[in-house]
C-alpha cells in the first residue's frame, strides 16, 4: 500500500487538498430552500391539520351559537323619464350612484322614518331586541351591469319583520326622495329668481353706461379717423424707412478709400447723383469722368514713348506734367465729391429726426383712438353677455317652475319584498376564512419552524455556511430503519453508495496534507453523540484496510466507547490498560476480520480519561504506533460530552469532524469548531453523515450499473 500513495505533491502531480483554517470569516445566511420546507410539511403535517382542525371547530362553534339570519329581497327600476327643453340634468357613475343609494337607505334617519311609518300602520309590526330597541336590519344595494334594476336585500334575525321592514323602507324611500326632489327644486327656483333679477338690474345698468359714452363720443367719426391716421402713419414710416436706407449707403461710402481708384470713384458718383438728383451734381460727375479718361490716355502715350525716349526727353517731360495736372484736378473733384456726400448725410439726418418725431405723435393719437374704441366695445360685450346669461336664466326658470310641479321620480317598486328565507352566505364566509386562517397559520408554524432550524438537510447547506470544507458524504442506508446496528462494509459489499462514499473519503485523506505532510494520526469526533463518529471511524478504517493499508483501529472514548461489540471482539485489555501501565501494547492490539486492521478496546471505563490523555505515556505511544502503522484512526467522545476531544486534536495529525443529516445543528458544529481551533486542533474537514441519497441535489455513486458489471467481473477473475 505505501508504493500506492504518493510520498509528496510533487510525485505524484496531484494538487493536495488542504485542512480547515481558524478564523475563516462568517459566511452568508443560508438561502432558504423549498426542499427543506417540503421535508418539514413532511415531519410537521400534523401542526396545519390541528390548527385547521382547532380553526373549523371553533367556526363551527361560533355558527352554531350565532342567531340564524333571514333575507329578504326587493327591487327598483328606474322607469321613463320626462325632459324638459333646456333641462339640466345632474349625471354620476354607476357605481357611485348604487353606492350612494346604498347609503341613504342604510341612513338613521330613514330608519327612523321607516319605523314611523310601520307604527302608523300597525303598532305591533315592529320586533325588538334584547335591549328593547327595533331589530337592526341589514341593508345592501346590487344591480346587474347594463341594468335598470336594482335589488335591495335585508337581512334580520326574525324572518316576519325582515319582509315587512324592506317594503316599508322601499316606500319611505320613494317618498323620501320626492321630498328631497321639491325642496331642492324650491331653493333652486328661489336661486335662480334671485340671479336673473341681479342680471336684470345689471344690464340696465351697462345699457345706460354705453348710451352715456357714444353721446359723449361720435364712435363713427372716431373710427374713420382711426382709418385715415392709420393709413397717413404707414405712409410717414415708409418713407423713414427710405431715408434710413439711404443714410446707411452714404455712410458706407463714405468709409470706401476711393483715392485713385477711377471705378469707385464712378460708383461712388452714380449713387450721389441717384440721392441728389440735381444737374450740378452730375456736371460734377462728367468732369471727373473726363479727367480720368484723360489720365488714362496720357500714360498709355507716355507708356508708348518710354519704350523710345528717355525720361529726360522733352516729350516725356511735357507728358509727366500733364498727367500730374489731370491728378490734381482728380483730387480736386474727389474732394467735392465728398463735401457733397456730407452735406446730403446732414440733410438726410434732419429729415429722418422730423419724420421719427411725427411717427411718435401720430402714434400717441391713434393709441388714444383706439382706447376710447376699445372702451365703447367692452361695454357693449358687457350687455351682451349680460343678455345673454338673462335670457338663458329666464328660460331655466320657467322650466324649473314646470318641473317642480311635476313628478319626475325615475325610481318605482318592480318587486316587493320576498318572502325570508335563511342566509348561510355568513357561515359560508366564517368557515372559508376559518379554513383560510387555520392553514395559514399551521404552514406559518412550520415555515418559521423552518427557517429557524439550522440543522443540515443538504450537503449544499454545509457548504454555504462552512464553505468547500467536506471531505466526504455518507448517504443514509435503509437497513437504519430496522433494529439491529447497520452491517460494517466488507469486501464486494453490494451497498454500492455506501462502500463508494468511504472509498471516496479514503481517496480525500491521501491528499491531505497539514504542514506538507500526509495525515496519518487521524482523530475521528463531532460535536454532540448520536452523530454517527464511531461507526465511520470503523468503515473508514475498513475501507483503508481493504486498500491495502495497514490501520490501527483506536477506540479512544474510555467513557461510553463500543466499538468492540460492532467488531465482535472484546472490550478489555485496551487503551485504559495501556495507559495505566497494567498491559503492554502487543497485548492490547487485537486482531480483526480483515488481515490489515487491528484494533484496540477501550478497556475498563475511566472517568477522567483526559488525565491519562495529558501524561507523557500517551505521547510515546502515538509515536510507536506511528511506525507500525500506515494509519491509525482514534474514535473519541463528542466535543460537547466531553473534554477528551479537545485534548486529544493537538496531538494527532488532523481530525475528522462528523455532523449527521437532518440532526446537527450548525450552531453546535460552529461553536465546536471554535474551540477545535483554540486548542490548536488541524481540522481536515467535515464528513456529512446520512446523507438523504433520494435528493435531487444527490449525485454521488446513483449509477449502480457500474457496480454490478465490477462486481461480475471480479466473480469471473475468482472463478
Amino acid at each position: 500500500m505505501k508504493d500506492l500513495i504518493p510520498i509528496s505533491p510533487s510525485d505524484s502531480g496531484l494538487q493536495l487538498l488542504e485542512p480547515m483554517r481558524s478564523g475563516n470569516p462568517e459566511p452568508a445566511a443560508p438561502k432558504f430552500r423549498v426542499q427543506k420546507l417540503w421535508m418539514f410539511l413532511r415531519q410537521y403535517w400534523w401542526i396545519p391539520v390541528a390548527t385547521l382542525t382547532l380553526s373549523l371547530s371553533v367556526a363551527v362553534v361560533v355558527f352554531f351559537r350565532t342567531p340564524p339570519v333571514f333575507y329578504s329581497v326587493g327591487s327598483l327600476w328606474e322607469t321613463e323619464k320626462l325632459r324638459l327643453p333646456d333641462g339640466a340634468a345632474f349625471a354620476e357613475d354607476r357605481e357611485r350612484y348604487i353606492g350612494t343609494q346604498s347609503d341613504v337607505l342604510r341612513n338613521k334617519q330613514l330608519r327612523d322614518q321607516t319605523l314611523n311609518r310601520m307604527r302608523a300602520t300597525d303598532t305591533n309590526s315592529i320586533v325588538l331586541d334584547e335591549n328593547g330597541d327595533p331589530l337592526a336590519v341589514e341593508i345592501e344595494v346590487d344591480s346587474a351591469p347594463k341594468s335598470a334594476v336594482y335589488l335591495v336585500q335585508a337581512s334580520s334575525a326574525n324572518p316576519a319583520f325582515t319582509p315587512r321592514y324592506l317594503n316599508a323602507l322601499m316606500e319611505q324611500y320613494l317618498e323620501f326622495r320626492k321630498n328631497v326632489r321639491s325642496r331642492v327644486s324650491s331653493g333652486t327656483l328661489a336661486s335662480i329668481s334671485e340671479q336673473v333679477q341681479r342680471l336684470e338690474r345689471d344690464t340696465k345698468v351697462g345699457q345706460e353706461a354705453l348710451n352715456e359714452y357714444e353721446r359723449s363720443n361720435n364712435l363713427t367719426m372716431m373710427q374713420e379717423e382711426s382709418a385715415q391716421e392709420v393709413a397717413y402713419l404707414t405712409k410717414l414710416k415708409t418713407e423713414l424707412s427710405d431715408y434710413q436706407l439711404q443714410y446707411k449707403l452714404l455712410a458706407a461710402k463714405e468709409l470706401e478709400d476711393n483715392a485713385g481708384d477711377a471705378n469707385r470713384a464712378n460708383s461712388k458718383d452714380t449713387i450721389f447723383d441717384t440721392l441728389n438728383n440735381n444737374n450740378s451734381s452730375r456736371n460734377a460727375g462728367g468732369d471727373r469722368q473726363s479727367a480720368d479718361k484723360e489720365i488714362k490716355l496720357l500714360k498709355l502715350e507716355r507708356a508708348r514713348l518710354a519704350k523710345n525716349l528717355r525720361p529726360t526727353h522733352p516729350k516725356m517731360v511735357k507728358l509727366d506734367q500733364d498727367i500730374n495736372r489731370a491728378e490734381r484736378l482728380v483730387e480736386v473733384y474727389h474732394r467735392q465729391s465728398q463735401d457733397q456726400i456730407a452735406a446730403a448725410r446732414e440733410a438726410l439726418q434732419i429729415k429722418i429726426d422730423s419724420l421719427d418725431q411725427a411717427v411718435k405723435d401720430w402714434e400717441e393719437k391713434i393709441a388714444n383712438v383706439n382706447e376710447r374704441i376699445a372702451v365703447a366695445d367692452g361695454l357693449k360685450q358687457n350687455v351682451l353677455r349680460n343678455q345673454g346669461l338673462y335670457d338663458r336664466l329666464t328660460a331655466l326658470l320657467q322650466n324649473v317652475d314646470i318641473s317642480r310641479n311635476i313628478d319626475q321620480e325615475t325610481l318605482a317598486i318592480l318587486e316587493p319584498a320576498s318572502p325570508a328565507r335563511r342566509s348561510y352566505s355568513q357561515a359560508k364566509t366564517m368557515l372559508t376564512q376559518a379554513f383560510i386562517v387555520g392553514l395559514g397559520l399551521g404552514l406559518g408554524i412550520v415555515f418559521i419552524i423552518t427557517l429557524r432550524d439550522d440543522r443540515f438537510n443538504s450537503m449544499n447547506e454545509v457548504t454555504e455556511r462552512f464553505g468547500d470544507t467536506v471531505v466526504g458524504q455518507v448517504p443514509e442506508m435503509p437497513e437504519l430503519a430496522q433494529p439491529g446496528p447497520l452491517v460494517l462494509l466488507h469486501d464486494n459489499d453490494d451497498r454500492h453508495m455506501f462502500a463508494e462514499s468511504y472509498r471516496n473519503l479514503r481517496s480525500a485523506l491521501l491528499y491531505l496534507t497539514v504542514d506538507g505532510k500526509r495525515p496519518r494520526v487521524l482523530l475521528v469526533t463531532s460535536a454532540v453523540p448520536n452523530e454517527g463518529k464511531s461507526t465511520i471511524a470503523t468503515n473508514l478504517t475498513r475501507a483503508m484496510a481493504l486498500g491495502g493499508s495497514k490501520v490501527l483501529l483506536i477506540d479512544g472514548d474510555l467513557r461510553k466507547g463500543h466499538i468492540h461489540d460492532r467488531l465482535a471482539v472484546p472490550s478489555k485489555p485496551g487503551l485504559h490498560e495501556l495507559l495505566r501501565r497494567q498491559s503492554s501494547l502487543e497485548a492490547v492490539i487485537q486482531k480483526t476480520d480483515l488481515p490489515n486492521l487491528f484494533f484496540i478496546a477501550r478497556g475498563n471505563v475511566c472517568r477522567n480519561p483526559g488525565d491519562l490523555f495529558l501524561q507523557p505515556l500517551f505521547d510515546e505511544l502515538l509515536a510507536q504506533i506511528r511506525e507500525q502503522y500506515d494509519y491509525v484512526v482514534l474514535d473519541c467522545s463528542p466535543v460537547f460530552a466531553a473534554d477528551d476531544s479537545s485534548t486529544l486534536a493537538p496531538k494527532v495529525d488532523g481530525t475528522l469532524f462528523v455532523v449527521r443529516n437532518q440532526f446537527t445543528h450548525a450552531r453546535a458544529v460552529r461553536e465546536a469548531l471554535e474551540l477545535l481551533f483554540q486548542r490548536q486542533a488541524r481540522v481536515l474537514g467535515l464528513i456529512l453523515n446520512r446523507a438523504d441519497s433520494t435528493a435531487s441535489n444527490y449525485y454521488a455513486y446513483k449509477y449502480a450499473e457500474y457496480y454490478a458489471a465490477s462486481t461480475e467481473a471480479a466473480d469471473e477473475k475468482k472463478s
